[in-house]
């Protein structure tokens, strides 16, 4: 079977798929076929370019981009600081929807988040059944700005959502972030990250308790106290905080959740509440 082939039966499957093409430089032509689980398929001509080409091709992937990639013949990332070597040019081209963000909550907080997550190629939905606060105008970086509870949501469109994907849930409220919580652990997503201190999470706790969820294996999904322990005291910073989480736990990296730490959380005011 050959490389196309492949390509075809992954489009054909609906399954998340790029193919790395060699454009200019030595082996021009040379392809590999790059997916989120499998092993590549292919050869670029050199097996440290191959891997570096496969891992870079991945994230491309998740982030849904396609474009062009320089490199060294051997895989160097900055192929411009090699005297007298070839520059190979790469063709990234994926196959796939950008992951989705899904943020309850028009909150101080949503405006910063929704902008990193968009640095980041995320198609990002703002969701409040507060018609008043979840408007275009506060949120115009937002790709869908959604005026409902989080049940009807997840009812109508949970299914969309994949292990690509986060749901970011922002507000207190718990006629609001109840229902946000539920309705998100019952879907595939990867991420769920819940804003509030400590105490505000055992509250919530309670409630989810009182609302049947209760499973170990369903509250060790929860992100909460939501983002890694950077000390971030602004919106901005928190944005940060939490889209870096989302990567660590993409990427299986051991880094410092707010959720493993103790003590007060250093940020905003607001965090604490």
């Amino acid at each position: 079977m050959t490389t196309y082939d492949l390509l075809r039966e992954r489009i054909k499957a609906n399954e998340p798929v790029a193919l790395a093409t060699i454009v200019d430089g030595p082996n021009v032509g040379a392809k590999l076929l790059v997916t989120t689980n499998d092993e590549p398929v292919g050869d670029l001509g050199h097996p440290e370019l191959t891997r570096i080409v496969a891992r870079d091709a991945v994230a491309e992937l998740e982030a849904g981009r396609s474009g062009i990639r320089n490199y060294g013949p051997e895989g160097q990332t900055t192929p411009e600081d090699l005297v007298n070597t070839p520059t190979v040019r790469i063709f990234v081209e994926s196959w796939a929807p950008p992951p989705q963000m899904w943020i309850f909550g028009a909150v101080d907080f949503t405006a910063a988040l929704a902008k990193v997550a968009k640095v980041l190629g995320y198609r990002v939905t703002v969701c409040d059944a507060r018609e008043v606060f979840a408007t275009r105008r506060r949120f115009p970086m937002a790709d869908e700005v959604v005026v409902t509870w989080p049940g009807p949501m997840f009812d109508t469109r949970g299914s969309e959502l994949s292990q690509r994907d986060a749901v970011c849930i922002l507000t207190h409220d718990p006629k609001f972030d109840v229902p946000a919580v539920k309705g998100a652990l019952g879907t595939k997503v990867g991420y769920i990250g819940v804003m509030g201190s400590r105490k505000t999470h055992a509250k919530r706790m309670e409630r989810l308790a009182e609302a049947g969820v209760d499973r170990p294996e369903q509250l060790e999904r929860l992100m909460s106290p939501i983002g890694l322990d950077l000390g971030a005291r602004t919106p901005e910073e928190t944005a940060i905080s939490i889209c870096a989480e989302i990567i660590a736990r993409r990427t299986g990296r051991a880094t410092p959740s707010l959720r493993s730490a103790t003590g007060p959380i250093h940020g905003d005011p607001i965090m604490h509440s």
